[in-house]
């Protein structure tokens, strides 16, 4: 059976844990399965806001003030983020990494399922706006030290001279939770109106069970990461996670923090925001955009790990930089595609936004965010630096973009520029950012 050392180019001479080839496939497929379900819970929800949720909960508003309140629910997972980062970072840095994995794929999955079980406003009135807004925080709440737990116990596991590839692999879980999402709602969204509203809707929600239960059977088979079990050996697991970070680690939690906004914002622009902007805007099917979205997370399984694969060779600061850079640079063009309603370019438009621009930078977070901490508080940096960011802006970026259109008059480019701006703060940041490519992540 294979072994190899976790240790990178920088390591010390000191032993260090060996790992068999077959536990990191096992995690692999442990995280990947996790990623799965974030993407998918945060899918069709998404969706859903963007296509329905305004006339089965806010019902009676305008077109604006009804865009408003959906995008002002979903944004109240994103404030839940923050602080099941640091709820569950604290207790990955002291209790370890296998019991958060399991415990946040069982809130998000579960919180999901109840929201396919909630009555609409037709029928329970305010109380079905609060249930829903309340399911949203408790999904946000998981979701907010899924996706750190998941790359972190990976690039823990991978050797160092690989390690951007591997770590990259389980965000190709959320190409199966976007292409998921997307298969079942372009089905649901072919049954009659009135039955769609009544009970076609929840199915999406629904199947969410099924994606929970192999989650955690998965998860359940995965051993503890030989870093975190090496911390706990020496007796050198920190006390106080947040102070330490906070203390020892500021400047890199400010640069995470950074690199993390153009990637975020951007991602929810295109698959939220544009949703909305299509259909109610400028009018087009709306089965246009989901089928743009399911292209671009096709092309995300060939960016996702090649990008990875490429901070292997030359760096995570370089190529993270350029993904930041591309995102700028298609900005303009990516809206005026839209405004041309031709069905083609629309999708065309969104598969290089998503597929290229977005998950470029997202396929090179699994290696580099774990890198740029140490491992006595490494689970809580990540999911802090990740989602407050998030907050900043993928929670708030469908929002803001709501208002600005209706600031402009219905005007593209007030869209397009505030994606430029979010991408320009993360081209920014990797100037200040290190490279940390190959490291030893025991230190």
């Amino acid at each position: 059976m294979k072994m190899y050392a976790i240790e990178g180019a920088a390591a010390s001479k000191r032993a260090r844990p060996e790992v068999c080839a077959a536990d990191l496939g096992r995690v692999i497929a442990a995280s990947t399965a996790g990623s799965a379900m974030e993407w998918y819970d945060f899918s069709i929800y998404g969706t859903a806001s963007a296509l329905i949720f305004a006339d089965l909960f806010f019902p009676g508003l305008s077109k604006a003030a009804g865009l408003l309140a959906i995008f002002g629910a979903y944004a109240a997972g994103f404030f839940a983020r923050p602080f099941g980062g640091l709820f569950f970072g604290w207790i990955g840095d002291r209790l370890g990494r296998k019991v958060v994995l399991v415990a946040t794929v069982l809130l998000m999955g579960g919180s999901t399922f109840c929201i396919g079980l909630l009555p609409t406003y037709a029928t329970a009135g305010v109380g079905a706006t609060v249930l829903l807004v309340a399911l949203r925080l408790l999904q946000g709440f998981g979701a907010g030290a899924e996706q750190a737990g998941a790359s972190l116990i990976v690039s823990e596991f991978a050797p160092a001279e690989r390690r951007g590839f591997y770590a990259a692999l389980p965000f190709a879980g959320c190409i199966i939770g976007i292409l998921l999402a997307g298969a079942i709602f372009t089905l649901v969204q072919r049954l009659p109106k009135d039955e769609f509203l009544a009970w076609g809707w929840r199915v999406p929600f629904l199947f969410s069970a099924l994606v929970v239960i192999a989650g955690i059977v998965i998860r359940m088979r995965v051993k503890e990461s030989p870093v975190f079990e090496e911390i706990r050996r020496t007796g050198h697991a920190s006390e106080r996670p947040v102070r330490d970070l906070l203390s020892e680690s500021p400047g890199r939690l400010l640069v995470a923090f950074g690199l993390r906004v153009g990637e975020n914002g951007s991602s929810y622009l295109y698959q939220v925001f544009a949703l909305s902007y299509l259909t109610k805007i400028l009018l087009v099917d709306k089965s246009v955009g989901t089928v743009g979205i399911t292209i671009a997370a096709g092309l995300a399984v060939v960016t996702i790990p090649l990008m990875g694969w490429l901070s292997d060779r030359y760096g995570r600061r370089l190529m993270y930089r350029l993904a930041a850079l591309f995102t700028c640079a298609w900005a303009f063009p990516a809206f005026w595609l839209f405004n041309t309603r031709d069905p083609f370019w629309i999708v065309f438009s969104m598969a290089m936004a998503i597929g290229v621009g977005v998950f470029g930078m997202y396929g090179i977070q699994g290696a580099y965010f774990p890198e740029l901490f140490s491992a006595r508080f490494r689970y809580t940096g990540v999911a802090v630096s990740k989602e407050f960011a998030a907050v900043a802006s993928g929670g708030v970026a469908p929002f803001i973009a709501t208002a600005l259109i209706g600031w402009s008059g219905g005007a593209w480019w007030p869209i397009a520029l505030y994606v430029v701006v979010l991408a320009g703060i993360t081209f920014i940041a990797t100037f200040f950012a290190p490279e940390t490519r190959g490291i030893d992540l025991n230190a």
